[in-house]
């Protein structure tokens, strides 16, 4: 069994700028910089064959690259307790796009439909211990210094193994977005 994600890589300027936010959170587990990611599709553990019929069936989506921009902050939780700090990114189409078209590989691989929204972010912290009231804290108090946007000229199929110290994430396949302007430029 191997336990997976399919998520969007963020480079290191933007991970730079996040890691500026990481303190001042009681009962924060702050996510290494290196895990920053925005998972397009949660997969969880599947057997072998299955991991490898995702892997070729994300390998034949073609979309276009895209900008991404994180504008805000925002907590996930329910009314007794928070759960993660994240940095939003926007919904736009071409991301919204890029999400379906893995959402629907995965269900042709035979994965159960997501169930949940699609909430695009970065999660920079778990919470354990962290009042309702502490996280609305941060989150007003913090703020993006500036709106932080990248190009998302790849996806990846990560495998994630959940070891004491965190999750360890490995890049099991990766799939470039096309750049249909340039092409046709040539």
């Amino acid at each position: 069994m191997i336990r997976l994600f399919v998520a969007l890589p963020v480079p290191l300027s933007v991970r730079q700028e996040l890691v500026g936010l990481q303190n001042g959170l009681p009962g924060a587990r702050w996510t290494d910089p290196e895990n920053f990611h925005l998972t397009l599709r949660f997969v969880g553990e599947v057997d072998f064959g299955l991991a490898e019929d995702l892997a070729h069936t994300l390998s034949r989506i073609i979309a276009p690259g895209f900008d991404v921009t994180l504008d805000g902050l925002g907590w996930f939780g329910n009314k007794r307790r928070p759960a993660a700090i994240y940095a939003q990114a926007r919904k736009d189409d071409a991301l919204m796009h890029l999400q379906r078209k893995v959402e629907s590989a995965a269900v042709r691989c035979g994965l159960q439909p997501e169930s949940r929204k699609f909430h695009p972010h970065v999660t920079l912290a778990r919470l354990k211990t962290t009042s309702i009231d502490a996280a609305e804290r941060f989150v007003a108090e913090r703020r993006l210094s500036r709106k932080l946007t990248f190009e998302a000229d790849r996806f990846v199929l990560y495998s994630s193994f959940l070891a004491h110290t965190g999750s360890i994430y490995t890049e099991e396949a990766e799939y470039y977005l096309d750049y249909p302007v340039y092409a046709a430029a040539e």
